[in-house]
């Protein structure tokens, strides 16, 4: 069964922190260059098995005790909030372009850049954080999953519009203190 509060939370979460990212960037780039399904696909399936590793391995760590994953968790968030705020910009960052138009060689660029990307970035993290708070996998990955295809779809199709409106440094802070308080939270329960 989904838990459609606990995929709200997850989605919000890693929607805000992702989309100061620079996947984001390389979404964008990629879609102004090449035909935005293609890319899309590409950059879905490698988002995908991102979110299957990291619930993976946080359902791994609700086999130790509650206290004990609560206060990891809080850690955790913590440690993602600092890094959300003292994070620098990654604009001068090239993507390189595949040679052809091709669907498996446009797809497969979106792919690669972002499996190897995002490998052990801060949102597979702290999905993997959810799924070990929430012990609820399905409800974490699935809203982790549209949380990262929707930054990479609003990247591909209107990143330079939504930037324009609303400040990069605003997006970062409010996602910075969404994990500063369930970093807090987490450590509550762990010491309640």
């Amino acid at each position: 069964m989904i838990s459609i509060s606990v995929t709200a939370l997850v989605f919000g979460v890693v929607f805000l922190a992702e989309l100061p990212d620079k996947t984001a960037l390389a979404g964008l780039v990629l879609g102004t260059r090449y035909r935005a399904s293609y890319v899309f696909v590409g950059v879905a399936a490698a988002f995908a098995v991102h979110v299957v590793l990291a619930v993976a391995a946080g359902s791994v760590l609700t086999l130790l005790p509650q206290q004990l994953v609560h206060a990891l968790t809080g850690v955790l968030f913590l440690g993602g909030a600092a890094m959300l705020l003292m994070k620098k910009d990654d604009d001068d960052e090239q993507v390189k372009a595949p040679r052809d138009q091709s669907f498996w060689r446009v797809s497969g660029a979106g792919f690669m850049l972002i499996l190897v990307a995002e490998f052990g970035d801060l949102t597979q993290i702290m999905t993997a954080n959810m799924a070990a708070r929430y012990d609820d996998p399905l409800s974490v990955g699935l809203g982790a999953v549209l949380a990262l295809w929707a930054v990479a779809g609003l990247g591909i199709v209107g990143g330079k519009a939504l930037m324009k409106r609303v400040p990069l440094a605003l997006i970062t802070k409010i996602a910075a203190m969404l994990m500063l308080a369930l970093g807090v939270w987490s450590l509550y329960e762990a010491i309640a």
